[in-house]
């Protein structure tokens, strides 16, 4: 059998994290195993992108705190890390723009690249011999592709044309379907990885708060040492859920408004 090249892969992703849940976690390796059983692909790392506080999602708490417990849930872990970079922002960032950010940091890292010579990110496969940034995301997140002003529809041929998006399928949904009736990621399915979740697991980080608002037991949907800095920093109650429910959220705030202006 002749050989071929494996593409190394870096994971990226992005998300509130709000709090972050086993689930999360799993996704990562999820990909990673998907991935490998392609003999396409080497997984050498993933990171987790919080986004940041002007995001201004319903109930999203502090980027602080959510990075601290992304941090604390990956401390085991061999190959995820952590990225505080989007999170720091003062402004809202489009996903494109983080995963832009994160593959041009991967490529200065790569062997015998200086960053004078690194002019652009798309130089990436044609150019240098580094890791491939993918896109990790769930189900949820691809179909959310669809929803009028979330994305900029070059944003999406970006991801999903020049980078990559591995999918983690959930209950309930139809992700080839989904490719199937769009147009903009039909051109593109090739590069769309979809990853079947046969161990069903439903864990959200809504429903996680909603328990915890309760007083309830989150033990085993979260890692322990995250359940334990929710309680020391009491995360999570009536008053934190209402916080931005009167604000518009960031993306739809900024393309409804370019949208009317043009």
């Amino acid at each position: 059998m002749p050989n071929h090249k494996v593409t190394e892969v870096v994971l990226l992703a992005c998300g509130s994290f709000n709090p972050i849940t086993n689930m999360h976690l799993r996704m990562f390796e999820l990909a990673r195993d998907h991935l490998h059983d392609t003999g396409q692909y080497n997984v050498v790392k993933g990171i987790i992108s919080p986004v940041g506080d002007a995001y201004k999602k319903k109930g999203l708490i502090e980027a602080s705190h959510r990075l601290e417990m992304a941090r604390l849930a990956t401390a085991n872990s061999d190959w995820i890390t952590v990225d505080d970079w989007e999170s720091l922002q003062p402004e809202w960032l489009e996903t494109a723009k983080v995963v832009r950010d994160a593959s041009m940091r991967i490529i200065l890292r790569a062997p015998g690249i200086k960053r004078e010579k690194v002019t652009s990110v798309r130089v990436k496969s044609k150019m240098i011999n580094g890791p491939q940034l993918m896109l990790l995301c769930g189900a949820d997140v691809l179909e959310s592709f669809a929803v009028p002003n979330l994305w900029k529809q070059e944003d999406i041929a970006e991801i999903v044309g020049f980078y990559g998006l591995v999918c983690i399928t959930r209950s309930g949904s139809d992700p080839y379907k989904f490719i199937q009736q769009s147009d903009d990621l039909w051109t593109h399915h090739k590069n769309i990885h979809v990853v079947h979740e046969w161990i069903t697991n439903e864990i959200s980080a809504t429903h996680v708060r909603r328990a915890l608002r309760r007083g309830h037991s989150v033990r085993y949907l979260v890692p322990e040492n995250v359940i334990d800095y929710i309680r020391e920093q009491r995360l999570y109650s009536a008053e934190s859920e209402r916080k931005n429910s009167d604000i518009v959220l960031a993306p739809l705030q900024r393309y409804t408004r370019a949208s009317s202006s043009s």
